[in-house]
């Protein structure tokens, strides 16, 4: 049952995320001490709830919180060892858990029940990062907040800061919170409402503070020639430049990326300063952790020609590699974690924009994020004084901390197609919206393409939020539109790594009944369209460098020789062998190509619930009701086919336990002896 100290926390918790001036997306941490009933002995019992491991202030719930009996946590400090064992203290906090104890507790905890204030907000806000990075951050502190607001030195978050906070509290009784340097701010009060209040002040005075008294300009004039491209331009040269990016940030695992060409972003890297505020890297622990601590830059004009600038790309990621390598082995010690990757995880490209990466989609854009909120802090730095960010020392102290790398350990084991990109045609309905969902499930993020866009956007918000799968238009006959759809797929998840040719109609008549605009009209759809798709795609899966699959949906009628039915079966057996075509070809950049052969997939079927299914029942003379019947009593096994049989082979053909297996078309008919492969 939520107490009203604790409903407050979260009232408080959820105002304070929801605006990214406050922190910034699973940033900071909140608390509140109050008093509850032990269950044991009915007494009264002090504790505190606190935000737990990981969680999310905007989104934060009851379930997020950790919640700790206050006495035995401050009685820990009897049995501190000393800032050299410091993390032994977070283990320590589980015997001071009340009950199952809800959420892991943080590393912040001890900052939280050692301060003497009933509510206490730790928060990484753009304006108060700023100031806490100034190079004079200190004198700038005592004199923008009157005297009420500390200033504390940069020490990693441990129990010890939490020590220096409540000693510096103690120490300034006017104070009502303090700047914590290289890192945040820390505010407290007597109620929630106060705490609060005292966290927006600090925020809202060191922004007015910077935008009073900083210089207009704190990256320096433009750069000649780094200015932003126009939007469609740099739409396109963001496109063409996505895939071989990817292929290189991917060198030690496969990333998804994210893009946005944001203004702050553009103004950034138009300026002269850019390069050396890039170099100097980010400063606060949330941002590094998800940026890495530097990103890659290009040192080429908006206008270079996209060859020149992977090429040049090409180089940066060697050196930032090699750079990369040399900062872990000046830092790393006898008991630090392995390197994880020497990839960066934030790609800029004057004139252009962002590039972003992590492990997902979620992981890729809030890393862009972040980096957005590393820009406004160095530009309120610079404002002010000059951006001076803590040393790549105390960055590697925190990257490769232990306690960070038992939180890595601890997050569960990747799906099956983590980190894989696939488009999928004619997914709005049917087989395609069955593969699409089966794909995004197993961990996929999944580009819907449809001829209505609105009805693939509808298909896309079914399956899961933008992070997991998006909606675009594409007419497949149309070469602009399969190449747009590409693009989309290059822009909003950074590469392609699955291509299904699913997209296809048909019409049921026989050879003197057959128009040749019903010819042209499916071998446009499918013959054509596949084509169009396959080739687009492929240009992509060769720039990246990663393999990647390319699936057609082609039918037991490509072999199978059926009645009334000849422009379907005829385009049908050219799928068929363009899947033999480009497995031949493609199988050197390492890319499948593989085709499953369904038959009489009438439930969820637009292209049966469009008249072909009438149709079909017609020739068979069965109702139409009966049609799925009817195919199932044809086979071996007496089964009806439905969409989620043919989306189950696709998932096999895409993972790993058929890595070598190229040009096979598979059937899933239930088995038609007539249609055995040969």
């Amino acid at each position: 049952m939520t107490t009203t100290a604790a409903a407050e926390l979260i009232a408080r918790s959820n105002r304070l995320g929801a605006d990214p001036r406050n922190t910034n997306y699973a940033g900071g941490n909140t608390s509140a001490k109050g008093t509850d009933t032990d269950p044991v002995t009915g007494e009264p019992v002090e504790l505190l709830w606190v935000k737990g491991s990981g969680g999310d202030l905007g989104t934060l719930t009851e379930a997020g919180l950790a919640v700790l009996r206050l006495d035995r946590l401050r009685a820990l400090a009897n049995v501190y060892p000393g800032v050299d064992r410091e993390d032994e203290m977070v283990a320590a906090f589980d015997y001071t858990l009340h009950g199952k104890g809800g959420a892991a507790p943080s590393i912040d905890t001890a900052m939280h029940g050692l301060v003497d204030a009933a509510h206490v907000d730790h928060l990484h806000p753009d304006s108060g990062i700023a100031i806490a990075t100034a190079a004079d951050g200190e004198a700038i502190t005592a004199t923008a907040f009157d005297g009420r607001v500390a200033w504390v030195p940069w020490r990693r978050p441990g129990w010890q800061l939490g020590q220096d906070i409540a000693e510096i509290k103690d120490a300034n009784p006017r104070a009502v919170g303090c700047i914590l340097g290289g890192h945040g701010i820390t505010a407290w009060g007597d109620t929630s409402e106060a705490a609060e209040a005292n966290s927006l002040w600090i925020i809202e005075t060191a922004a007015a503070y910077i935008e009073e008294h900083g210089r207009p300009d704190p990256f320096g004039p433009a750069l000649e020639g780094f200015g932003p491209l126009e939007p469609a331009e740099r739409h396109a040269k963001a496109a063409a430049l996505a895939a071989s990016i990817r292929g290189l940030v991917s060198t030690d695992r496969p990333q998804v990326g994210h893009f946005t060409d944001a203004d702050v972003v553009l103004d950034f890297l138009s300026s002269t300063e850019h390069p050396r505020l890039g170099a100097l890297g980010t400063s606060c622990p949330d941002h590094f952790l998800r940026t890495k601590v530097k990103p890659l830059v290009l040192d080429l004009p908006s206008g270079a020609p996209v060859e020149d600038t992977i090429a040049r790309l090409t180089e940066l990621h060697s050196q930032y590699r090699t750079d990369y390598a040399a900062y872990y082995k000046a830092h790393a010690s006898e008991d630090s974690p392995a390197m994880r990757g020497a990839d960066p995880a934030i790609v800029l490209v004057p004139g252009v924009g962002m590039f972003s990466y992590g492990a997902n989609k979620q992981t890729a854009r809030v890393a862009s994020e972040f980096y957005i909120n590393a820009i406004n802090v160095m530009r309120g730095a610079e404002a002010i004084s000059s951006y001076s960010p803590i040393s790549d020392a105390e960055k590697f102290r925190i990257e490769y901390w232990s306690l960070e790398e038992a939180k890595l350990q601890r997050m569960p084991k990747p799906k099956p197609l983590a980190g894989r990109i696939a488009l999928v045609t004619g997914a709005a309905s049917g087989i395609g919206k069955a593969i699409a969902t089966r794909l995004a499930t197993e961990g996929a993020c999944v580009v819907i393409a449809d001829l209505d866009l609105a009805t693939a956007q509808n298909a896309a918000a079914e399956i899961g939020t933008a992070d997991v799968a998006i909606g675009v238009q594409a007419n497949v006959t149309d070469e602009v539109q399969v190449q747009a759809s590409v693009d989309a797929a290059l822009l909003a998840f950074g590469g392609l790594d699955l291509v299904v040719n699913n997209a296809g109609l048909s019409l049921s008549k026989s050879l003197l009944e057959t128009t040749v605009a019903d010819w042209d009209l499916q071998h446009n759809v499918m013959a054509k369209g596949s084509f169009l798709v396959s080739r687009a795609a492929a240009r992509v899966l060769i720039d990246q460098k990663l393999g990647g699959d390319i699936i057609y949906i082609s039918s037991k009628n490509s072999v199978f020789a059926g009645p009334n039915n000849i422009a379907y079966s005829a385009t049908k057996a050219d799928q068929a062998h363009q899947v033999r075509l480009l497995a031949a070809e493609l199988g050197e950049h390492g890319v499948k190509v593989n085709g499953i052969n369904p038959d009489g997939v009438v439930r969820g079927s637009g292209i049966f619930a469009g008249g072909w299914g009438a149709k079909r029942a017609a020739v068979y003379g069965v109702d139409e009701d009966d049609l799925g019947k009817y195919y199932a009593q044809r086979t071996l096994l007496k089964r009806e086919v439905l969409p989620e049989n043919v989306a189950n082979a696709v998932f096999v053909l895409c993972t790993n336990d058929l890595s070598h297996t190229t040009g096979l078309h598979i059937p899933v008919d239930a088995g038609v002896a007539a249609a055995f492969l040969r």
